[in-house]
């Protein structure tokens, strides 16, 4: 990679999103509104954002759509139950939110995107890849696996004795602080957990389907086993690998400076040829 992601390490105020051009607005995708922000007047192909399970956009990627947004439009999106998105009666999965983003991009006539899924949202990244290859450009893949045993153990111990008060309480307080609402915030935790109990792998002849380039990203104490993201980084058929300091989300959610050095290092792949 070239040497000019060094510039992003430069101090960036968190403000600086404020200063870019954004609009927000709600897509109707059958009975759902999925809520979604733009930002940035970039050329080139659009980004889409999307978020962990949990999670809002906010919390997600807050520390790095300004430093995208600089060169570059943003679509970053809410999906079903998060956030400004309501809930719907249907069950929640990586597939329908993918067809969701998808329906998205057909709403706002971009007929191809680049498209960076963090955790639970690289799994609907990945589904999106899979299911709708003709939208993807280029597609980015942070901390997710794409089988059980990809994740330690110890992660899915904890889902059959999941409660809300285990969720990261900058997690819970973004979340109310949209909705002002325990009780939904309560049914999108609990829909969460048992999307992670029913987890199905998927196949590695999947993985390979995969045309589009795509950067694999971990932190070196994430969730996600080195191991599991080189086995995926070697399937891919145009796979590149990075491995971050850090445990799961830092390198994007932290208030250091790994979250401008993780948005550098994927505008490079980005703008690759």
């Amino acid at each position: 990679m070239k040497l000019a992601f060094f510039a992003a390490l430069l101090p960036l105020s968190l403000n600086a999103a404020a200063q870019q051009d954004s609009i927000t607005g709600y897509a109707t995708l059958g009975n759902l509104r999925m809520y979604y922000e733009i930002h940035g007047t970039g050329k080139g192909q659009p980004l889409v954002l999307i978020h962990g399970g949990g999670s809002t956009i906010g919390t997600s990627f807050g520390h790095v759509i300004p430093a995208f947004a600089e060169h570059r439009q943003v679509i970053a999106v809410e999906l079903q139950a998060h956030g400004h998105t309501a809930d719907i009666d249907r069950p929640l999965s990586f597939q329908q939110d993918a067809d969701d983003v998808a329906g998205l991009l057909q709403q706002l006539h971009i007929e191809k995107a680049d498209v960076f899924g963090f955790s639970n949202g690289g799994q609907t990244a990945l589904e999106v890849a899979i299911r709708h290859p003709n939208l993807v450009r280029k597609l980015v893949l942070a901390s997710m696996f794409y089988k059980r045993e990809g994740a330690y153990p110890w992660l899915w111990a904890g889902f059959p004795t999941a409660s809300l008060h285990q969720m990261p309480k900058n997690l819970r307080d973004a979340y109310l602080e949209i909705t002002h609402d325990s009780a939904r915030l309560e049914t999108m935790f609990h829909r969460d957990v048992q999307r992670m109990k029913d987890f199905k792998d998927w196949s590695d002849d999947a993985i390979r389907s995969i045309q589009s380039p795509t950067l694999v990203i971990i932190a070196d104490q994430d969730v996600t086993k080195p191991e599991h993201a080189v086995e995926m980084y070697r399937l891919l058929p145009h796979g590149r690998l990075i491995v971050l300091p850090g445990h799961h989300g830092e390198f994007l959610e932290s208030a250091g400076p790994l979250p401008l050095l993780a948005a550098a290092l994927v505008d490079e792949f980005l703008d690759a040829p």
